[in-house]
């Protein structure tokens, strides 16, 4: 693996690109895309964002191609990876919240399940526009402000994010209540305005 790392940190942009496909497509990295994207923008601070929008169209890229794999395979993909354990639980719960379930850990740079929602998106019949838009408003800020954190901080952007974890937590914690709290509450103006006689 350490070769493989070498080898993407020294192909500069297109390797980012090339690792945020692979990450995308649900091959595990844990923490390793966020990292090289920092360590490339600490490295080159004047092409931060150029690697934050080659990491977006690698991450876009990987993602839908775990998405449509999903897709393809139905129910019996969907049941292979979500019979049992945790699998059941995250299918469970984007069962109950849907794409918020893609949006948090799509936005938030600590580890978070991703693989297993974009999975139950593909496999349910989620509309691959719907996931797109999803997906758009997650790693848009997520990567232009790590480059950013990058260019900015250097070496010390890594120490930064972990001091900083619990902060970005809670902070994944309050925008899945209120972004849950406004879906109910669209959804219930919705059924209102349906149910009103003419």
């Amino acid at each position: 693996m350490k070769g493989f790392t070498d080898a993407l940190l020294a192909l500069g942009p297109l390797g980012v690109f090339l690792f945020a496909i692979v990450d995308g497509a649900g091959v595990p990295t844990p923490g390793g895309l966020d990292a090289l994207l920092i360590f490339l923008c600490a490295k080159e601070p004047t092409a931060a964002y150029l690697m934050a929008t080659l990491t977006l169209a690698g991450s876009l890229i990987g993602c839908f191609i775990l998405f449509y794999v999903a897709r393809r395979g139905g129910e019996a993909y969907l049941a292979k990876y979500t019979s049992s354990g945790r699998g059941a639980r995250f299918k469970t719960w984007f069962q109950r919240y849907g794409l918020l379930t893609v949006f948090i850990p799509a936005l938030v740079p600590i580890p978070m399940p991703l693989k297993a929602f974009v999975i139950c998106a593909g496999a349910m019949g989620i509309s691959p526009w719907a996931y797109l838009r999803v997906l758009l408003a997650a790693r848009i800020p997520r990567y232009f402000a790590l480059a950013y954190l990058g260019s900015q901080l250097g070496t010390q952007s890594w120490p930064w994010l972990k001091a900083h974890a619990l902060h970005m937590l809670a902070f994944s914690v309050i925008l899945f209540v209120s972004l849950y709290l406004l879906a109910k509450y669209v959804d219930y103006k919705r059924a209102r305005q349906l149910t009103v006689p003419e």
